[in-house]
């Protein structure tokens, strides 16, 4: 693998850390500003938690996709797919 490679690899990760940390910054100001007009119209009445809870849902599966299964199924993993693939159909 080249250098190069290895610095577009390097940067493709940096990416999609930063996408859900952008992401994670964006949700918590949101949701704070949901709060906030909720307590200030209807304080007798909560709703934020349910858009707090159903886009939690969507951050937790965005930074399990980032920093679990990101690591297990990225680009690494499809190389030696790939690789592992054709030295079987060079077998064949």
């Amino acid at each position: 693998m080249t250098e190069e490679n290895e610095y577009n690899k390097a940067k493709e990760r940096v990416e999609e850390i930063k996408g859900f940390y952008v992401h994670l910054l964006i949700y918590i100001v949101v949701n704070i500003f949901l709060f906030i007009i909720n307590i200030v119209t209807t304080p007798g009445a909560l709703w934020f938690y349910w858009p707090l809870l159903g886009w939690g849902i969507g951050i937790a599966i965005h930074g399990l996709s980032v920093f679990v299964f990101g690591q297990f199924f990225g680009n690494e993993w499809e190389e030696r797919k790939i690789k592992e693939i054709m030295n079987k159909d060079k077998n064949n």
